[in-house]
């Protein structure tokens, strides 16, 4: 194959992957179109990493849009009717449609009770489904292991070694022969180690840090808080709040296969479950949301979970098509 025929093809595949972004971005997908998009993607390397390059490209759109929102004549700028060749405005138009739908807050697809990943999910460069885990090295001096539902993107820093963790929970071993430090970026904020072990979780815009070992400092909104051994500290966009003490084996129960409950309403311990379990839990009562629960959980006997329920509380399930569970 000539150089001009793999740039041609290249190109091809990266138009059919902007078609699949724009689609899931600006349609209803279903459970059927996310299928569809797994085995376009499995065809080969070629069209994985097509896809990848037409979301990161609509992050970056999402970039620009945060940068051109406080311009007035942003939104003229955007979709001002330009005379292009076919291919250049199609995706003129592709990066054009997501600045304006991310200046207006749509930066992702949000699939409906979570049942399917979100578009910025399935651009991760490593990413776990339901129930997996996996462990990566992101280079030699700096390990992770991936929990449930968790997706990770390297980013690219002159200074230091940096990722981000889009979605989910993640441990992380750091110990930096370099003096470079190891970066995760966490919706807002920013978590920096050397030489430390620590558990980061990042869900729904809301993050929390755990150390374990050495020490991390955790920035977000011009606050920089550091951790000791056995801290936590939590952030979400509104702002950073105080570390508190915490008992690293329940934080890295995962690990070992389990989930451990102290003093929780059944509701948080319902949306846990759901990160591990196939299909989705529905708590359709408000005071059953607000039993307390303490207990240690099997998280590969978590197909008995509602039963458990059932029989400590009193409930009654329903099931629906998809995997939903109504408990009332």
């Amino acid at each position: 194959m000539t150089a001009a025929s793999d740039t041609s093809e290249r190109n091809a595949l990266l138009d059919e992957a902007i078609d699949w972004v724009v689609r899931l971005k600006t349609g209803d997908p279903t459970r059927a179109d996310i299928d569809a998009l797994r085995r376009w993607r499995e065809q080969s390397p070629a069209h994985e990493e097509a896809f990848k390059k037409a979301a990161r490209l609509f992050r970056r759109a999402g970039i620009a849009a945060g940068e051109l929102d406080d311009r007035p004549d942003a939104t003229g700028a955007v979709l001002a009717p330009q005379r292009l060749p076919s291919k250049v405005f199609a995706r003129r138009a592709f990066l054009g449609g997501a600045i304006a739908a991310a200046a207006a807050g749509y930066v992702v697809v949000r699939p409906p009770l979570g049942l399917w990943p979100s578009l910025q999910e399935l651009s991760a460069d490593y990413r776990t489904g339901k129930g997996e885990q996996r462990k990566i090295a992101v280079t030699p001096d700096v390990s992770l292991e991936l929990n449930t539902q968790t997706s990770i993107a390297l980013r690219s820093a002159s200074d230091e070694t940096q990722i981000e963790l889009i979605s989910g929970e993640a441990s992380v071993a750091a110990m930096r022969t370099s003096p470079k430090p190891f970066v995760m970026l966490a919706a807002n904020g920013r978590i920096t180690a050397k030489q430390a072990d620590f558990v980061a979780r990042c869900l729904d815009g809301m993050v929390r840090v755990t150390c374990l070992n050495g020490s991390v400092d955790v920035a977000q909104g011009g606050r920089v808080v550091r951790l000791g051994q056995a801290e936590q500290v939590s952030y979400t966009p509104g702002g950073i709040e105080v570390s508190v003490p915490v008992d690293p084996a329940q934080v890295t129960a995962w690990q070992s296969g389990l989930l451990i409950f102290r003093d929780q309403t059944l509701a948080d311990v319902v949306d846990e479950v759901n990160r591990y379990r196939s299909g989705k839990i529905i708590i359709t009562n408000a005071d059953l949301k607000q039993r307390v629960v303490n207990g240690t959980f099997q998280i590969s006997k978590l197909g008995d979970f509602v039963l458990q329920v059932q029989q400590l509380f009193g409930a009654q399930a329903r099931s629906l098509p998809g995997g939903v569970v109504l408990l009332g």
